[in-house]
């Protein structure tokens, strides 16, 4: 049974899990969750879990044009504290979501994202409210690269192709023990007509022999 682990790069280094200067933080899949914000005071590095109140404040306020969301946190439940993840959103970095697996598979692990935990529909506004291809939410795998400057990846929603990273690369299965990587962004589209707050669902699927 090949077994997965989470790690989000929470510093400014843009190197392998275990590279010099490389900070990854495990995430606790029970309780840790991320945060795509504008950011403020308290909605900040090193700041605690904020209120619903302080996520509102510092939400991304919809305009006439299309906006690319500036801020992406880790909020580390166990500490009660946001950590930053520095380098994930519209920039050329490659280490940013680590998957670390610790033997092989018998697919290729893939992501992809839903509305609930039966993973089902996709029906929340930032997930195109069922029509894949109006995701807010990009993705690009970066194991075997970086993804580019203003990177435009594939838009995230179900598990339709072309909605989903292969995190491999679309090199298929693992032989063996290995880290994947890929790195997202949140787009608001331009005059939105339905603020809120959503919590979509990020899945890895894979199998196992």
């Amino acid at each position: 049974m090949t077994d997965l682990k989470i790690y989000i790069n929470t510093g400014t280094v843009d190197d392998v899990r275990g590279g010099v200067g490389a900070e990854f933080t495990e995430m606790s899949l029970v309780n840790d969750y991320f945060i795509f914000s504008k950011g403020s005071d308290v909605v900040a590095d090193g700041e605690p879990i904020p209120s619903s109140s302080d996520l509102n404040q510092a939400g991304i306020v919809i305009s006439d044009s299309e906006q690319i969301v500036p801020k992406y946190f880790l909020a580390d439940v166990g500490d009660n504290i946001l950590r930053e993840i520095h380098l994930a959103g519209n920039q050329n970095k490659r280490y940013v979501f680590c998957f670390a697996f610790d033997g092989a598979t018998a697919s290729e692990p893939v992501l992809e994202m839903w509305d609930n935990s039966n993973l089902d529909t996709f029906i929340l506004y930032s997930l195109g409210t069922g029509i894949a291809a109006n995701s807010w939410f990009r993705g690009i795998a970066t194991t075997n690269g970086e993804p580019g400057p203003s990177w435009v990846g594939s838009r995230l929603a179900g598990s339709a192709e072309g909605y989903f990273l292969n995190l491999n690369g679309g090199l298929g299965a693992l032989s063996g023990a290995k880290d994947l990587f890929c790195n997202l962004k949140v787009v608001v589209p331009a005059s939105f007509g339905n603020p809120g707050s959503e919590q979509p669902i990020i899945c890895i699927k894979y199998t196992t022999n």
